[in-house]
C-alpha cells in the first residue's frame, strides 16, 4: 500500500505545480475559445460586473462556469491576475505587443 502511495507522489506534486492543468469539467475547446473571444471583445480584462455580464451573454456560460474557466486560464498561463483583482488574458488577440526594435546606430 505504501509503495502505491509513493508511486503517485510525483503525479500529485506535478498537479500542484500546474503542470497537469485540466479544463473545468463540462467545458470543451469551443467553450474555451468562446471565453477568450468574449473577453477579448471587452478589452481583454475581466474585472467588474460590467465585464462579466457581456461575457456571460456572449458565451452562454453562468457566472460559476466563467469563474472556473478564468481560474483555468490563470493556471495555464493564458491569463494573469491583476493587482486590483480580476484577470487579463495574455494570449491571442490579448497578447502583449512586443516592444519595437530599436534602430541600429549608423556608423
Amino acid at each position: 500500500m505504501l509503495y502505491k502511495s509513493l508511486a503517485l507522489l510525483p503525479i500529485v506534486a506535478l498537479a500542484g505545480c500546474g503542470v497537469l492543468v485540466m479544463p473545468p469539467e463540462g467545458t470543451d475547446d469551443a467553450d474555451l475559445v468562446a471565453f477568450d473571444e468574449a473577453v477579448a471583445s471587452i478589452g481583454c480584462e475581466l474585472v467588474t460586473e460590467a465585464d462579466y455580464l457581456p461575457v456571460e451573454l456572449q458565451t452562454g456560460m453562468g457566472r460559476e462556469q466563467l469563474l472556473q474557466v478564468a481560474q483555468y486560464r490563470i493556471n495555464a498561463g493564458d491569463a494573469v491576475v491583476l493587482e486590483g483583482g480580476g484577470l487579463r488574458l495574455v494570449t491571442g488577440r490579448c497578447a502583449p505587443a512586443a516592444p519595437a526594435a530599436l534602430p541600429e546606430a549608423a556608423g
